[in-house]
């Protein structure tokens, strides 16, 4: 695993961290993507890398245990995982050979890695960051995935956030599950041959509960039926909840990457005190 790009080198040649990768400028020629679909596990590796390029840009490139630590979060992660440094390091060299990620030198005596993912899927930094998103959690509804982007990027409202969507979606990275509008359930085309559906990832999120046959004649006729709340409360509580959920959502990662950053922390006190002998 000793692949390291010489821009990388050059990079750290001065002493500078590397930080999350710099997007294709507009109107600039386009590489050729080079994604293909993997695994679940590298998917969680390669878009933990992505995630905290973006959101702990101070800590990254990232080292093994802390990819294996963000793989692990109990937040921002469906599903919940618990891989060893075994998996990881398979992992990072699956995604070393397919071109995804490399190993960045400079950094003493422990490996740190970081992506390509630009390259590799051919996008932008938003677009990037809808992918991390995907990548981690898969299946979304789009007030899902708008609130839990703008912790990366700043993506304004549902109104900004679907021609990206679009864009992915003609990229060939990015399936629709339901029908577009109210409730859209998106989820991205990196899951290998077979897996969606094993996954159930392709099912509608939400589904009307139809009483079983024999159950029909006994429902309440349609005077005793609660009324119906107006569309526009509806949608006034949707966006209220999507909001709420962004809210959390943010909180959470705050809190991942302060015990990330603590973790960090003890352990160059520990190492500093193991060096005065103390």
């Amino acid at each position: 695993m000793n692949d390291t790009r010489q821009a990388n080198q050059n990079d750290n040649a001065g002493g500078r961290p590397v930080t999350d990768d710099i997007s294709t400028t507009p109107g600039a020629a386009q590489p050729q993507p080079r994604w293909q679909p993997i695994g679940a596990v590298d998917r969680r590796v390669v878009g933990v890398l992505a995630e905290k390029a973006k959101t702990t840009p101070d800590a990254y490139p990232l080292s093994l245990n802390a990819i294996r630590n963000a793989c692990n979060q109990k937040s921002n992660r469906c599903p919940l995982m618990t891989l060893d440094l075994e998996e990881i390091q398979e992992s990072l060299e699956r995604l070393r050979l397919l071109g995804a990620i490399g190993v960045v030198e400079g950094y003493g005596r422990v490996p740190k890695f970081r992506h390509y993912l630009y390259e590799w899927l051919s996008v932008d930094k938003i677009e990037l960051a809808v992918m991390a998103e995907l990548l981690l959690r898969g299946a979304q509804t789009e007030g899902e995935l708008r609130g839990r982007t703008a912790r990366m990027e700043p993506v304004a409202d549902l109104a900004a956030l679907r021609p990206v969507l679009a864009t992915l979606k003609s990229k060939g990275l990015l399936i629709s599950l339901t029908p577009e509008g109210r409730g859209h359930v998106v989820t991205h085309a990196l899951y290998e041959p077979g897996e969606l559906d094993d996954t159930g990832a392709n099912a509608p999120r939400r589904q009307a509960v139809e009483p079983p046959p024999g159950q029909i004649a006994d429902a309440a006729p349609p005077a005793m039926a609660a009324p119906l709340a107006k569309p526009e409360a509806t949608e006034t509580l949707g966006r209220d909840i999507a909001e709420l959920r962004s809210q959390v959502a943010q909180l959470r990662s705050d809190t991942d990457d302060l015990i990330d950053r603590h973790r960090r922390f003890e352990d160059e006190l520990r190492k500093l005190k193991d060096a005065l002998g103390g």
